[in-house]
């Protein structure tokens, strides 16, 4: 299926919000996600499903200086 993940055309063969996190490997990692303008928590990736051409933003965290 196609998405906008990150303001980039990506074809993932996933479901739900939580299958395109472990796609980018930032399960385990500090993230916010924003599906379509409405920011999701942790707790409803599982549930949000994916829509051909949703527009997804992932946010991460890296340390550093």
């Amino acid at each position: 299926m196609e998405l906008i993940v990150n303001g980039q055309k990506q074809e993932l063969e996933a479901r739900t919000i939580e299958e395109v996190v472990i796609h980018f490997g930032l399960e385990d990692r500090p993230v916010v996600v924003e599906a379509d303008g409405v920011v999701l928590t942790k707790e409803q990736w599982v549930a949000a499903e994916v829509r051909p051409m949703m527009k997804i933003e992932l946010v991460h965290f890296v340390g550093g200086g």
